[in-house]
C-alpha cells in the first residue's frame, strides 16, 4: 500500500513527481536533423548569399556619394520630396559619424531578408486567403513564429546552418516573415464579395480575379505588410550581431560588450535613422495613387516636365 503522505504530496505538487523530458526530446531531434539533414539546410545558405553578395557590392564597392544620391532619388521617387529630403539628411548624418559601412551592410540584410519574405510571403499569403483549412494549419506556426523568444530559434538555426550573414538573414525571415503573411491573407479576405461575383458574372477566371481584382484591391493592406516585415527585419540586426554578423547590430553589441556608449549610441543612431527612413518609404508607397502616371512624379517626373517644357520651347 502507497504511502498516504506521498500520495498527498504528489495531489499537492505533481510537477515534482511527473516530468515531461521537453528539453531532451528537442535537443534529440535537433541532432537527428544536423546529422541527417545539415547538407540540405547547409545548401538554402547558397542562394541567400549569393543575393546577399549582390546587394553588398552594390552598396559597398559603390562611391558613398552616388548611393546616397541613389538613394535618395529612389526615397523621393517612392514617398515624396520631404521624404527624399529627409533620406539625404538621415544617410549624410549617418555616413558623417561614421557608420556608413556597417549601415550598408545592415541595409543590404534587411534588402535580402525582405525579398526572401516577399518571396515566401505573398503566395503564402494568398493560400491562406483561399483555403481555411491550410490558413488554420499555419496559424499556430506563425503564432509560434511571432511569439517566441528570438534566442529560442537562434540556436537551432547556428547547429543547422553555422554562423554568418546568412544564417542571420534566416532568423531574420523567420521572425520578420509572419505579419507579412497575416496582412496578405487579410487583404484579400477583406475584398467587398460583391465585387468577386461581379467579376464571376463577367465571366472572369480563379487567377483572373486574384491578379485583376483581389490582389490590386488589397495592395495598401500588403503593403502594410511589407511595412512592418521591413521594420522587424530591421529591429533584427542587433540579436543576430550575436551569431557574428556585421552591420549596425554589431557596432552596438561592441559598444555594450566593451561599455563604450559612444560606440553603442552610433550603432543606435544608424538603426534609428534608417528605421525612420524605411517606415516613411514604405508607408508612403502604399498611399501612391497607381492610376497616375510613374514618370509624372518624384525626380523623374520633374525632369520629364522640364524636357517637355524645353521641347515647347524650342523652335525646330
Amino acid at each position: 500500500m502507497s504511502d498516504p503522505v506521498s500520495i498527498w504530496d504528489a495531489l499537492l505538487n505533481p510537477f515534482d513527481w511527473v516530468r515531461i523530458p521537453f528539453d531532451s526530446w528537442v535537443s534529440t531531434g535537433i541532432q537527428f536533423l544536423v546529422t541527417h539533414f545539415r547538407p540540405i539546410f547547409q545548401s538554402v545558405r547558397l542562394p541567400i548569399n549569393s543575393l546577399l553578395r549582390s546587394f553588398q557590392h552594390l552598396l559597398l564597392n559603390t562611391p558613398p556619394t552616388v548611393v546616397l544620391g541613389v538613394l535618395t532619388a529612389s526615397a523621393w521617387q517612392l514617398a515624396g520630396r520631404q521624404v527624399g529630403f529627409f533620406g539625404f539628411l538621415a544617410l549624410s548624418l549617418i555616413g558623417f559619424v561614421g557608420a556608413w559601412q556597417p549601415a550598408m551592410v545592415s541595409l543590404s540584410l534587411v534588402l535580402t531578408a525582405v525579398v526572401v519574405c516577399l518571396l515566401l510571403g505573398i503566395p503564402l499569403g494568398v493560400l491562406c486567403a483561399r483555403s481555411d483549412p491550410f490558413e488554420k494549419l499555419l496559424r499556430p506556426l506563425l503564432d509560434a513564429m511571432q511569439t517566441l523568444p528570438v534566442f529560442v530559434y537562434l540556436v537551432p538555426v547556428v547547429m543547422l546552418f553555422g554562423v554568418g550573414e546568412a544564417p542571420g538573414v534566416i532568423a531574420t525571415v523567420i521572425y520578420a516573415l509572419p505579419p507579412l503573411i497575416r496582412l496578405t491573407n487579410l487583404g484579400i479576405r477583406q475584398v467587398p464579395e460583391e465585387v468577386v461575383e461581379a467579376a464571376l458574372a463577367f465571366g472572369a477566371t480563379p487567377n483572373q480575379i486574384l491578379w485583376e481584382t483581389q490582389i490590386p484591391l488589397a495592395i495598401p493592406t500588403i503593403l502594410a505588410g511589407v511595412n512592418q516585415t521591413v521594420l522587424f527585419a530591421l529591429g533584427m540586426s542587433v540579436v543576430t550581431s550575436m551569431i557574428a554578423v556585421p552591420g549596425l547590430g554589431l557596432v552596438v553589441l561592441r559598444g555594450l560588450n566593451g561599455l563604450n556608449v559612444g560606440m553603442a549610441a552610433t550603432g543606435g543612431l544608424g538603426i534609428l535613422l534608417l528605421a525612420i527612413l524605411l517606415d516613411r518609404v514604405t508607408q508612403q508607397v502604399g498611399q501612391i495613387d497607381f492610376q497616375r502616371t510613374w514618370y509624372r512624379r518624384g525626380p523623374i517626373g520633374w525632369g520629364w516636365k522640364r524636357w517637355q517644357r524645353w521641347q515647347a520651347r524650342d523652335p525646330h
